[in-house]
């Protein structure tokens, strides 16, 4: 039985079933959020220390959500946030500074990819190389088809900006692809 939104809210709103909603909101989410959060971070067990932590602000906060947006919108905006903390953390030990390829290091580790994966690796250094914001905006609308509208709540931007950055990061993209795609 797949539960909706507001059922979700109803339960997290009540002190008495408040333990059960979080569940049913984790079970709900957990897949499209980690997969938002690992595309951000990369490295899977991080995305998974992340994604806790995302559940864990979304239950400390809860009382904070207000119904003038969506639940996913509102969990998206958290996970991005979370995520990004992790990258800034990570950022201040100097180890993306100074190894380019730290996020890439677990998808290359081994040599036996097949070339979807090959593409798939090639696509993920690509978007990588983009400013955080273009990078943001690329995986959001990109891999979850997010709408502007939706995506503009979650990382508080205009959507003419969005619009924009999600322009830019296509053109970084495909002239990253031809400068370094070689087959």
């Amino acid at each position: 039985m797949k539960i909706n939104d507001a059922e979700i809210i109803a339960l997290m709103q009540n002190p008495r079933t408040l333990e059960k909603g979080l569940r049913v909101l984790m079970d709900a989410y957990q897949s499209r959020l980690y997969w938002h959060i690992r595309r951000i971070i990369v490295d899977g067990d991080l995305a998974q220390d992340t994604l806790q932590e995302t559940f864990i602000k979304a239950y400390q906060n809860f009382h904070q959500f207000k119904n003038d947006s969506q639940l996913y919108t509102w969990l998206y905006r958290i996970a991005t946030n979370e995520a990004l903390q992790q990258i800034n953390k990570l950022k201040r030990m100097q180890k993306t500074d100074e190894d380019p390829e730290y996020y890439m290091q677990n998808l290359v580790a081994d040599n036996t990819h097949s070339d979807a994966e090959e593409i798939q690796i090639f696509l993920q250094r690509a978007i990588q190389s983009l400013p955080e914001k273009q990078k943001l905006v690329f995986m959001m609308r990109y891999y979850d088809d997010l709408p502007y509208e939706e995506i503009s709540k979650i990382v508080d931007m205009s959507v003419g900006t969005l619009k924009t950055n999600y322009h830019y990061a296509k053109q970084k993209i495909e002239e990253y692809i031809k400068e370094n795609y070689e087959r």
